[in-house]
């Protein structure tokens, strides 16, 4: 039995909209492949916490999605606060990236408090960002996905983009070419696909920290099977990749 690092899939009842949940299959399957022993922790509004959380991993939803969330995400957001400050690696994708912000403020007006883990607020607008859309990363190089957003997001000074987008009308807001965002070892972003299939980059660098934060290092155990499984989704990514990039928006 390799080493356990324990995954929670944040609200997947009501967050998990355009194939996010396959964001959960592929870490959990490359840390299979590392060798080490994935645990998975599906944690919806009034579960208990688990014991030990080590990655997180929420998705987009619909705005009657967010709204059902709310109450218990307050409920969780010291908690929360507390793991991205010890550096545990997160990724939200659309809804959540939103409310891990400072608020959502629908297009009718409406406010959605977030919990302030990024720097970062939203406002919604009757226009829709939708469309495959390839982004510009100094980490991971090209990331590549699919947005579908009506909320304009805009970055407080100090917060970093997770990339930069070519074109008007498209990534965080359509204005200044900026998509997602980073503070430390969490990661939000309006790349739906799901994204991580088509990112080995992003996916390594969340499993990579969770290891190192847990065990001190990353030190992979891996047999020539896995090596081999390893390299043939890299390269199945990489084909992906091409023609993701390659379709219209």
């Amino acid at each position: 039995m390799g080493k356990v690092i324990d995954v929670m899939s944040l609200y997947p009842k009501d967050m998990n909209i355009y194939g996010d949940s396959g964001n959960v299959l592929v870490v959990l399957r490359r840390l299979a492949l590392y060798g080490y022993e994935p645990r998975l922790h599906a944690y919806n509004q009034g579960d208990e916490w688990p014991e030990r959380v080590d990655m997180i991993l929420g998705g987009g939803g619909q705005d009657t999605g967010q709204k059902k969330i709310t109450g218990d995400l307050f409920k969780r957001a010291g908690r929360l606060r507390d793991l991205a400050a010890d550096g545990t690696p997160m990724l939200m994708i659309c809804g959540l990236f939103q409310l891990f912000g400072e608020y959502f403020e629908t297009s009718e007006g409406e406010r959605l408090d977030g919990i302030n883990v990024l720097g970062a607020y939203t406002v919604g607008q009757s226009h829709r960002m939708i469309g495959n859309l390839v982004e510009h990363s100094d980490e991971f190089g090209d990331v590549i996905g699919y947005e579908n957003h009506s909320g304009q997001t805009f970055l407080r000074e100090g917060t970093l983009p997770l990339g930069h987008v070519d074109h008007d009308g498209t990534g965080n807001n359509g204005e200044d070419h900026t998509e997602g965002a980073r503070v430390g070892n969490v990661i939000g972003t309006y790349m739906h696909g799901s994204l991580l299939p088509k990112n080995p980059a992003v996916v390594d660098f969340l499993i990579r920290a969770a290891v190192t934060r847990r065990y001190g290092e990353f030190e992979p155990d891996q047999s020539s099977e896995q090596m081999f499984e390893l390299a043939r989704l890299d390269a199945l990514a990489d084909k992906a990749r091409k023609v993701a990039a390659a379709r219209p928006r």
